[in-house]
């Protein structure tokens, strides 16, 4: 897996200033738990219900665990690693670690930001560290990455937002900071934006404030790792029924990917190879 830069391995931000990494995020090392066991029960003849029943598992646990859903216990990593028939000493060691590091909790998120961050963004925050690639697609509005402070807190403030003051606070503090790591580090990754027309066009606060966000949104797709396109009215029909997502490539592999889905009060990060697949046909 392609690993970002040592700088990349503190995330600060908020009045507590600097939040040391230790080790790999828990959701990368989950996700490459997850990838294997699906990659070695596939070079095997059994399905899920199969190992479920071997085992005397639910079919749920085991849905649970390819799915990514849950990080795998060491005893559980065992006993589908003998049911797989995996004999390799290295990459049973390899999963082993990866294994604990996945169990590893209160990884980076202050506690402040554990109690306002659902927990697929405090997971994005973790597969945001290792990708390699974002694909992010928005309807509506500039995406948080892309917003500019102003524009943050107007929609952060919003009446029809209703959160609280510092609820609101540790979420503009984490915008802001997702903002400076994707577009201002040097190790940021590559970056392809789709943007509805009428993103551009709906104004928020004002019109100096909409053309310092406009302005922003040129100067960034400045940058060589980033390009920014706009889907008119008149050629949507198909992206305009699709809700927010941003598909993140944690390798040069095609499978190593997750997808991060948000509505208005909800979000998700996904995990199913159909439904990534489907995504990604969708934005190219």
């Amino acid at each position: 897996m392609a690993r970002r830069g040592a700088a990349d391995r503190s995330f600060g931000f908020g009045r507590d200033g600097m939040a040391a990494l230790q080790g790999e995020p828990p959701a990368v090392a989950r996700q490459r738990v997850r990838r294997a066991l699906r990659q070695a029960r596939g070079e095997t003849p059994l399905s899920q219900t199969d190992v479920a029943r071997k085992l005397g598992w639910s079919l749920s646990k085991m849905q649970r665990i390819e799915g990514g859903d849950v990080a795998v216990s060491l005893t559980d990593l065992r006993a589908l690693l003998d049911v797989y028939g995996m004999t390799d000493a290295a990459e049973i060691a390899r999963l082993t670690d990866d294994a604990r590091a996945s169990r590893r909790q209160r990884w980076v998120t202050p506690p402040e930001h554990r109690a306002y961050l659902t927990p697929a963004l405090r997971q994005l925050i973790q597969f945001e560290t290792q990708a390699v690639g974002v694909r992010a697609y928005q309807p509506m509005l500039i995406p948080g990455t892309l917003q500019t402070p102003a524009v943050a807190d107007i929609i952060l403030s919003s009446k029809s937002n209703r959160i609280s003051g510092e609820e609101r606070r540790v979420r503009y503090e984490f915008r802001m900071e997702r903002r400076r790591r994707t577009f201002e580090d040097t190790a940021g990754p590559r970056y392809l934006l789709i943007l509805d027309e009428s993103v551009i066009k709906r104004h928020i606060g004002g019109a100096k404030v909409m053309a310092e966000q406009l302005r922003s949104l040129v100067e960034v797709a400045q940058r060589p790792n980033v390009k920014i396109r706009v889907v008119p009215l008149n050629k949507g029909a198909l992206l305009g029924l699709v809700a927010p997502f941003q598909k993140l490539d944690l390798s040069e592999n095609n499978e190593d990917s997750v997808v991060y889905r948000e509505w208005w009060d909800r979000d998700e990060i996904v995990h199913d190879p159909a439904e990534i697949r489907y995504v990604t046909e969708i934005f190219e």
